[in-house]
Parts: structure tokens; C-alpha cells; sequence
């Protein structure tokens, strides 16, 4: 490494303790601590971003003793995968410390397993023998690390829709929780939504205490905020405040307060007739379940951008030579829909629909064949086709 990256590596190593422990390490001793797993990111300096994974413990012992932290950073985001590693740690610290290096090290023996693959570890545990542990990474790397069925137990369907609305329009929004697994869960689902756009603005999922003067920032943010915190957020204005109680009397939200309106309402009510239908994945095991409705929501989503801005692919025109170039009058003109057009004309402006056409303009035409939204606009323009014919 040279000297500067050495630098920021200290700083990353630094930060990491504070996302670990956002509460502060001046922990009292404790004789019950329930696990729990969380993740965060970690913003680089040329704007890169890299997952933290933590779990956190109370070691098996007498008396009172402090919980510990157990991190794994990665620019690849598989939280079901880390999540595992972590089940296979907390057994071994229960019995030894000295179990944990053994495992680590055949973890970084075996290859990072492709999306789809499986890779396989053996670990010996004294009195179990030696165990083989399957560590399966998902097929679509999309939804590696979202469990929509989190934000879905904490907010009702019309909620949802309102924290969508804000977020893609580039808004202030503050989630509130105690426990940090549900806040964690909670913001990436909530960046999730914005599929196949990426939020570009402040994401912190836990917000150590320490960084809370944060809230105050005038620029967009998703941020995550233990309830404990609430006091020191509420003075602020224009912003959506949610409280992800599951038995709150009431969310907290000091608001704008156009949220409801700034959907196109036809689409509105499809995206609520789409996310009703997860309801028939109830009686499954609990990962078919969160397979199940990962797949319903993010379809549901999906298909509203399809529906308003779809029609992007006919508006790129490339010369031989050279980028592309957007044609945003003529795709703007080209939406029949009032109500699409004005939701439309506010998404244009922001910097995740920006940045999204200022990438598909460096790309060669091939490029927009590829990828799952392209797949289900053909989809859609298949069945448009199909339906006018009938006409």
C-alpha cells in the first residue's frame, strides 16, 4: 500500500469500532445480551462503498462481562452468507476462543463462492468431530443482502409507499429503532426499492452517536437512528421521520407532507394490489418465505419504473463514435399520462436518474440488452404490443 492508503485503511480501521458499537464503548458489564446482527457502509473517499457485517455477543462466562463485536468488511454485499459465518463463530466462542482462527483460516483457503455456488468448509469442534458447513451465495446478487419482510412487519403497505416516495426523490429521511438488526434491515431494503437506481446521497444504517450532528446536514440522506436518539432529531424540519416500532402508538414524522401525492395514483394502487399478493407466502419455511416476498416487492417496484421511465431505451441515440446521447425533451414528451408525466418531470431532476442516464450514455448499445430491468421493460412492451393488436 502507499503511505496515503495506509492513512485511509487506519481511518477505516478506526470508524469500523464506532459502527460497531454506535452506542459508545464505555459498556458496563453485563450478565444477559441477547446476539444480534447488523450491518452498515462504509463511504470511501472516491465515493466506493464497502459492507460491514457484525455480529454482536456475549461470551459464554460467569459474572458480569462486556458483549463483543465480530466484523467482516466486504465490497461484495451477502448478508445471508456473513450472517451464517457468524452463526458458525458464536457456536465456536461459546465453547473457545482458539476454535474461531481454525475456521477463519479455512474460510480464506476456500474461494468466494459465485453467485448461485456453493462452497463447502470442514471445521472440527471437540466432542461434535469435524463438521462440513455449506455456504451458499444467492443467484441474484440484487437482493443478496435484503430482507424486504423486515420493513414489511415494521410499516403498513401505504408507509411503505410514502418512505418510496421520499427516497426517490432524493428526500431527508430518519428511521427510528431500538434494535439495530431492524435498522440495518430496514435502510437497505428501503435503498432496494430504488431498483435499477442507486441512492447517491449520505446512507448510514446506524448512526453512532458520536456522528449524530449528521441529521443536520441540508443534503439528501438515508439514516438510522437508535430510538434513544429521538430527542436529538425531532428539531429538525423537512424531513420524513419514521419510527419502526412494531407496537408504536404513533410514527413520528415532521414532513413535507406531500408524500401521498407525489405517486402517480394508478400506479399507486397497482403497487398496493402487487404487495397484497405476499400475503399467500405465509405458510412456507422462513428462507422460501423471504425468497417469496423479496421476489413479490421488488416486482412490485420494478414494475413502476418500468411503467414511468421504461421507455428510456428508444430515447439514447449512439453515433459510430463517441457516447451516446439522452434525448430527455423527447422522452418526456413522449409520456401520455399526466399524472406520469408530472411525477416524471420531479424523478428527472434528481441525481440517481442523472447519474443512471449519464452511465447508460458511455455504454455501447449492446449494453442495454443486458440486466433484469431491461428484461422486464421487453416484457412489458411485448404485452403492450400484444394488447393493441387486439384493439
Amino acid at each position: 500500500m502507499a503511505k496515503f492508503q495506509k492513512e485511509e485503511e487506519e481511518k477505516t480501521l478506526k470508524a469500523i469500532s464506532l459502527f460497531c458499537f454506535p452506542e459508545g464503548i464505555s459498556w458496563a458489564p453485563l450478565t444477559e445480551y441477547h446476539s444480534e446482527t447488523f450491518s452498515f457502509v462504509l463511504t470511501e473517499i472516491d465515493g466506493s462503498r464497502r459492507n460491514g457485517y457484525c455480529r454482536r455477543l456475549l461470551p459464554r462466562g460467569k459474572g458480569a462481562r462486556p458483549p463483543e463485536a465480530y466484523c467482516i468488511i466486504s465490497s461484495l454485499a451477502c448478508f445471508g452468507l456473513f450472517s451464517k459465518i457468524f452463526d458458525e463463530v458464536e457456536k465456536r466462542r461459546q465453547i473457545s476462543m482458539a476454535l474461531i482462527y481454525p475456521f477463519m483460516q479455512k474460510l480464506r483457503e476456500a474461494s468466494f463462492p459465485a453467485p448461485g455456488q456453493t462452497v463447502e468448509i470442514k471445521s472440527f469442534i471437540p466432542e461434535s468431530g469435524t463438521e462440513i458447513i455449506h455456504l451458499t451465495r444467492p443467484l441474484d446478487s440484487w437482493l443478496e443482502h435484503v430482507n424486504f419482510c423486515t420493513l414489511f412487519d415494521c410499516l403498513t403497505d401505504e408507509e411503505v409507499l410514502q418512505v418510496f416516495a421520499a427516497a426517490v426523490l432524493e428526500r431527508r429521511i430518519i428511521f427510528i429503532a431500538e434494535e439495530l438488526g431492524t435498522l440495518s434491515q430496514v435502510l437497505h431494503a428501503v435503498a432496494a426499492l430504488l431498483y435499477p437506481f442507486t441512492w447517491q446521497h449520505t446512507f448510514i444504517s446506524i448512526v453512532p452517536e458520536i456522528l449524530i450532528d449528521v441529521v443536520m446536514a441540508p443534503t439528501p440522506y438515508l439514516l438510522g437512528v437508535q430510538k434513544r436518539l429521538l430527542d436529538l432529531v425531532t428539531d429538525q424540519s423537512d424531513l420524513l421521520l419514521v419510527d419502526l416500532s412494531k407496537h408504536k402508538e404513533k410514527t413520528f414524522r415532521v414532513t413535507i407532507g406531500d408524500e401521498d401525492s407525489i405517486l402517480p395514483p394508478k400506479l399507486q394502487a397497482e403497487i398496493l394490489v402487487a404487495l397484497s399478493q405476499r400475503k399467500n407466502v405465509s405458510d412456507v419455511e422462513e428462507a422460501k418465505k423471504v425468497e417469496e416476498v423479496n421476489r413479490v416487492v421488488s416486482e412490485a417496484f420494478l414494475h413502476f419504473f418500468v411503467r414511468t421511465v421504461g421507455h428510456y431505451t428508444s430515447y439514447v441515440k449512439f453515433a459510430k463514435e463517441g457516447p451516446g446521447v439522452f434525448e430527455k425533451r423527447c422522452f418526456y414528451k413522449a409520456i401520455e399520462s399526466k399524472t406520469i408525466r408530472h411525477f416524471v418531470k420531479k424523478f428527472m431532476q434528481t441525481q440517481m436518474f442523472d447519474l443512471f442516464i449519464q452511465e447508460l450514455e458511455q455504454q455501447q448499445p449492446l449494453g442495454l440488452q443486458q440486466g433484469i430491468f431491461h428484461r422486464k421493460i421487453a416484457e412489458y412492451q411485448k404485452k403492450k404490443s400484444v394488447k393493441t393488436k387486439k384493439h
